[in-house]
């Protein structure tokens, strides 16, 4: 008989009509709902499709968002204005489950992302595990000054690393987890005075499907790149219309943006202030049939964000098996690889530039190593990305819980056992 754990899952942000960590999350619960007995927490928005109807396959427990937290759209999407709310209110009803006899295997609280939020979790006695968890990254020196205009609520995320050194009461969510996920390894740096139980590497993206290219995509004339994103400064767009600045001698070279936000301006005006205002074309923000178009027009796909926490963009490139550029930094530093894509490293911005155009240039003179790229990505998708790939991983990382219980109860002192065995030698007592 295979393993189905009953779970308790804590996603205060999990809507599959929505985008972002709300939609992440509900995958994860919709793909881990079909092998476990899945009880959610969570909040919903009026107006959304109710969560009980989105996830037929799981016991939804919920309350509606707060109207005040939805105010501010953009500040709630950073600071989660209604968490506090949530802590509280999902701290009664496990108190109120677990009175009423309920048992559970492992507990699992998958969103926020962000490292800043305790989790109410830390109260009770059930194994659980944090994550997949990213964010707290710091904008690179060189480049802050272009990074001014931000909101001022962003510069939040610089206390992140002082409360993850000196809050104890945040500290305590993460000594007490049985296991912590994290989307790249600086997370586990981050998270270094903590004195984090087990670490795991984990992207909080999956995918359904891997979608190979038409072999005819390498023999064609001419390069066509692509970039996805929210149109802010740290997503690197202004580095790469530099970069293509440096290329005009190239023919055929051609740039789609798909995104919006005050950037898309700027890089507009940037364009044609360079001179290659005719090779790229911004398309504003676009349909997710729009987009997999893009993906699958792309003879590289271009993301050179050097402050990206993970980079859900990066999965669905590689997906549709398109090689990558982008920042050595983050997630899809530790993503992309030379099996498929380039990294470049984050320096200042004339010298970021001139490397994005260096590796554009390289791809643009080798169809044969886009090929090879090409096939790697699918690769790599297929080994780290497919959702019943991750599931199993996740289960077996439960069922470990399972397996260290047993062996607490068997030998309630395993650090003892020396000790004990030598007191009953010289016939002297020792309990736990």
């Amino acid at each position: 008989m295979s393993y189905r754990p009953k779970v308790l899952a804590l996603a205060p942000y999990c809507d599959g009509t929505d985008v972002g960590e709300a939609w992440c999350a509900f995958q994860w619960v919709n793909e881990l709902s079909k092998k476990a007995d899945v009880t959610l927490l969570s909040l919903e928005r009026p107006g959304r499709k109710p969560l009980a109807e989105q996830l037929c396959n799981t016991h939804v427990i919920s309350q509606a968002e707060p109207k005040w937290a939805r105010t501010h759209e953009r500040l709630n999407a950073m600071a989660k204005l209604s968490y506090r709310s949530y802590f509280k209110w999902a701290k009664n009803q496990i108190r109120g489950l677990l009175a009423s006899g309920e048992k559970f295997d492992v507990a699992h609280q998958f969103s926020p992302i962000a490292l800043r939020f305790p989790s109410p979790l830390k109260h009770f006695d059930i194994p659980y595990v944090l994550g997949p968890l990213g964010g707290s990254l710091s904008t690179p020196e060189a480049f802050k000054s272009e990074c001014e205009t931000a909101a001022w609520y962003t510069r939040l995320r610089g206390i992140d690393r002082l409360r993850l050194r000196y809050d104890p009461f945040l500290k305590s969510s993460y000594r007490n987890a049985s296991a912590v996920l994290g989307v790249a390894p600086y997370v586990e740096e981050l998270l270094q005075h903590c004195s984090v139980q087990k670490f795991e590497v984990m992207s909080e993206l999956g995918i359904d499907e891997v979608k190979p290219p038409s072999p005819d995509k390498f023999s064609r004339r001419g390069l066509r790149l692509l970039h996805v994103g929210r149109g802010v400064r740290t997503k690197g767009l202004r580095d790469l219309i530099r970069a293509i600045a440096r290329l005009k001698d190239i023919e055929g070279l051609h740039l789609d943006v798909a995104g919006k936000g005050p950037e898309m301006d700027v890089c507009q005006a940037l364009a044609i202030d360079l001179g290659v205002g005719d090779r790229v074309m911004f398309h504003g923000q676009v349909s997710r049939a729009k987009v997999d178009k893009l993906y699958a027009q792309a003879d590289v796909f271009t993301f050179p964000s050097f402050r990206e926490p993970s980079g859900s963009v990066v999965y669905e490139a590689l997906s549709h098996g398109v090689p990558t550029i982008v920042a050595d930094r983050g997630g899809p530093g530790y993503v992309v690889d030379d099996t498929c894509g380039f990294r470049v490293s984050v320096t200042e911005p004339e010298t970021f530039s001139l490397q994005i155009a260096n590796a554009i240039r390289t791809l643009a003179s080798m169809p044969e190593l886009r090929r090879r790229l090409s096939e790697g990505a699918i690769q790599k998708m297929r080994q780290i990305a497919l959702w019943p790939s991750k599931i199993e991983a996740l289960l077996d990382l439960y069922q470990s819980f399972d397996i260290q219980h047993i062996e607490r109860k068997e030998n309630p002192c395993p650090s003892k056992q020396k000790s004990l065995q030598l007191h009953q030698a010289v016939g002297i007592g020792s309990s736990c």
